[in-house]
């Protein structure tokens, strides 16, 4: 086992490692940039090292610091976490040439998963079916016309080097294409340092699950399945397990595939297959080569440290459960918590968080990598922190969440906790009825809109009387709206459904 790890990530992420390596008995070591400074992940490590400015690309991204940091701390091994260079197979590659355990796959693995079309194929030669598509890097708008107008609209552009819905764009007729094309390129090229892209069939109201798998050098482990399917902009917004529309024979398959398909690969360590659900069948959508921000509920169900997993493998100790012996137990559910505005189109809301108070209570896991008086950086991913919830059952899960995200207070930067309220309000949701541009297609964030952040503030106020047992559920009030001249009465009543929208007339923000 490594003595010393260093986590070469930020945030509840780079928190998440440090709890279990820390509680394997290996000495942690964290990194930070300027912006982090007095990030809280830093109190998390054993010692912590500094390795650049703000930006991503002078010291998350920059291979030369990490590896300096690690040897400067006298590292034995690194942990990516995910994001930044956690699929970066030449950070893979430059950890083994200085003599250092690189926590995840194996680079030429890595590489194969990471190149869409290189994954594709190899997909396809393994037995796996692929959504149809072309299979090479589209040189030309005249090109894609072409394979557009074969396979029919809509088609999806995708970048070969992509990653989190990055450089991808949709496409619905041929007056868009060319537009759409040269967009995608430039998204590509500035995020990846690649502009190629490749096509495929784009599935209407299709279902997004994938099967977390660790692989040894000997055995193989898949999971139980992963519903990702709530999404804005191909960014998952909510996860649970196992999916509300797998059933048994499905799951088997899923799982079969996803073990084979890795193995196929050359694959070792953790690492997720993404399927399309559509039609009644199911098609390989793509590679995440590391942990997953989902990977709580995978844990929270069969009772298995993904992480401590990760780090036995990568010291050669090996898996310490087999397919036979895994089990699954109730249903379980996270949030991403993000610091943005639903009601401004998911705006990243940077910012100092002034008041900070987590729900606490059985069955609920917050990640976070934040706390009262902690900076939320420009810079980085909004997300600060998961919200995690296990119970018997879907339906128990769903009231737990909703009752956890009532009791769930931040303040001093905007979050996405109000769409999370409208989501699991929601028929289609409540019932299952789940696909990946259904936040779109229903108008959430819309209907949050129309409400106005007046209304928004009401049912905070409303929530927090809910969950503190001052106001029963179901109780309906007057309320008082404010105007820019005075406090209005407004001519209606509203109802407390699941911390609805009311509050006392004299109880005012």
């Amino acid at each position: 086992m490594f003595r010393r790890l260093l986590i070469a990530n930020r945030g509840e992420i780079a928190i998440r490692v440090a709890r279990t390596a820390r509680e394997m008995g290996v000495h942690c070591i964290g990194v930070y940039s300027e912006a982090d400074r007095g990030a809280l992940h830093r109190a998390a490590m054993d010692e912590t090292v500094a390795i650049g400015g703000p930006l991503p690309a002078d010291s998350y991204l920059h291979i030369a610091h990490v590896l300096q940091a690690a040897h400067d701390s006298h590292a034995d091994a690194i942990h990516p976490g995910y994001g930044f260079l956690s699929e970066n197979p030449t950070f893979a590659t430059r950890c083994a040439e200085e003599g250092l355990v690189f926590v995840g796959p194996p680079p030429d693995a890595m590489a194969l998963s990471g190149d869409k079309i290189a994954a594709r194929k190899s997909m396809a030669r393994l037995g796996v079916p692929v959504t149809a598509g072309v299979d090479r890097s589209l040189e030309s708008v005249e090109e894609a016309r072409a394979v557009a107008a074969e396979i029919g609209y809509p088609v999806l552009f995708k970048a070969t080097a992509g990653g989190g819905g990055i450089g991808m764009s949709r496409v619905d007729r041929p007056a868009d294409l060319a537009a759409a094309f040269e967009s995608a390129r430039s998204v590509a090229l500035a995020n990846f340092g690649n502009a190629d892209l490749f096509m495929e069939k784009y599935l209407r109201r299709a279902r997004h699950v994938e099967v977390q798998v660790l692989l040894d050098s000997r055995d193989g482990v898949g999971f139980v399945e992963r519903e990702c399917s709530v999404q804005r902009r191909h960014q998952k917004l909510v996860e649970e397990t196992p999916s509300p529309g797998v059933g048994r024979s499905l799951r088997s398959r899923l799982i079969d595939t996803a073990v084979r398909g890795l193995r196929g690969l050359g694959y070792r360590n953790a690492g997720t297959v993404e399927f399309l659900l559509h039609d009644g069948q199911y098609t390989f959508n793509e590679v995440n080569a590391r942990l997953q921000v989902e990977h709580p509920i995978t844990e929270l169900v069969t009772g298995v440290d993904l992480v401590r997993q990760q780090i036995r493998i990568a010291a050669g100790d090996g898996l310490e459960i087999s397919q036979s012996e895994l089990t699954r137990h109730g249903h379980a559910m996270e949030c991403r918590v993000n610091a943005e505005d639903p009601i401004r189109n998911f705006l990243p809301s940077p910012g100092r968080i002034v008041s900070y108070r987590e729900p606490t209570g059985s069955g609920v896991r917050i990640d976070s990598g934040v706390t009262t008086g902690s900076v939320v950086p420009p810079y980085y991913d909004p997300l600060i922190a998961k919200l995690i919830v296990h119970t018997r059952n879907r339906g128990e899960t769903i009231q737990r969440m909703r009752r956890s995200i009532d009791a769930y207070e931040i303040r001093g930067v905007q979050t996405n906790l109000p769409f999370h309220r409208e989501l699991l309000r929601r028929r289609e949701f409540v019932h299952g009825d789940l696909w990946t541009t259904m936040v779109a297609d229903l108008r959430i964030a819309a209907r949050l809109r129309s409400r106005g952040p007046w209304e928004e503030r009401v049912a905070a106020i409303a929530a927090a009387l809910v969950a503190s047992g001052q106001v029963a559920r179901g109780a309906t009030f007057p309320i008082e709206r404010p105007s820019v001249a005075k406090w209005a009465l407004v001519g209606r009543r509203e109802r407390l459904e699941g911390g609805g929208h009311a509050v006392s007339p004299r109880r005012r923000w």
